[in-house]
């Protein structure tokens, strides 16, 4: 409430009433990885130095963002749950979606790795280990992305890690750099991404151990809020951002971005043209 609050005064400033106005700030709602891993700033830089737009972000994990997009909150927003994506286009809140980029969802934990992560064949097979052995685990616990990404890898396992909650799996209900502080304060096992692990620099004794396999994809998907249910929105601005993100500027700049030598992302130009690529 106090978000949209927020939003609306910032919108009733800038647009008067509730009109479409592409003179204002662009409103743009996205995640915590975008922002921790810093390419946030560094594509709407890009973006304002092109076309002369300003946006205006708030940060949020993806199941806040979508619930505000569908009240009209946003222009457009950049999440990464590529299934409540589709179901939100799919219900209307969203006009199209428009993949820009992914990056690799990833098990971090001890160097000395008790539960022994590296030598497991896929995440599944990781997470059961961990809950065997009752080895601390850190979640997000606030319904982004990362933590539907992480439940579902859960499901898959069989394991219902929230049964142990506040024992083995603790669950900070914060974002991804308060997370990773968190795991490495108590030396225990975090699921994350690459973006918030690139950029993040109190890893402790922490240490990737599980990077590849099905189901550690993360895809990032852009859509502008759908203007005929919420006619306020600045439509024309947020295709110009979609057109930018997925045309040759905007994927140069992804393909282009370090952080510490790290590319934690990879354009969608970049991928194979295939039906789950869109």
């Amino acid at each position: 409430m106090v978000i949209r609050a927020a939003l609306a005064a910032l919108m009733l400033l800038t647009t008067g009433p509730a009109i479409a106005n592409d003179d204002r700030p662009l409103l743009l709602g996205t995640t915590t990885s975008v922002d921790n891993s810093g390419i946030l700033k560094f594509l709407m830089r890009g973006f304002h130095g092109d076309t002369g737009i300003e946006v205006r972000t708030i940060v949020r994990g993806t199941g806040a963002i979508l619930q505000l997009g569908r009240s009209g909150d946003f222009d457009i927003i950049l999440v990464h749950d590529e299934a409540a994506e589709r179901a939100f286009v799919g219900e209307g809140a969203g006009a199209t979606r428009n993949l820009v980029m992914t990056s690799r969802f990833l098990i971090v934990g001890p160097a000395e790795d008790p539960a022994n992560v590296r030598s497991a064949t896929d995440a599944p097979t990781a997470l059961v280990r961990i809950a065997a052995g009752k080895h601390r685990f850190i979640s997000r616990g606030d319904d982004s992305g990362t933590n539907t990404a992480e439940l579902r890898l859960w499901s898959q396992a069989n394991i219902d890690p929230r049964a142990a909650s506040g024992l083995w799996y603790r669950e900070t209900g914060s974002g991804m750099g308060a997370t990773l502080n968190v795991a490495s304060a108590m030396t225990a096992y975090v699921f994350t991404e690459s973006g918030s692990w690139a950029n993040f620099s109190n890893r402790g004794d922490l240490e990737i151990l599980s990077i590849d396999g099905p189901g550690l994809r993360n895809p990032y998907g852009i859509i502008p809020v759908n203007p005929t249910r919420h006619p306020h929105v600045a439509a024309d601005a947020a295709r110009r951002l979609v057109d930018w993100l997925t045309g040759p500027a905007g994927q140069t700049a992804i393909a282009g971005f370090r952080v510490n030598g790290e590319q934690p992302f990879q354009p969608a130009s970049a991928l194979p043209a295939t039906p789950a690529n869109r």
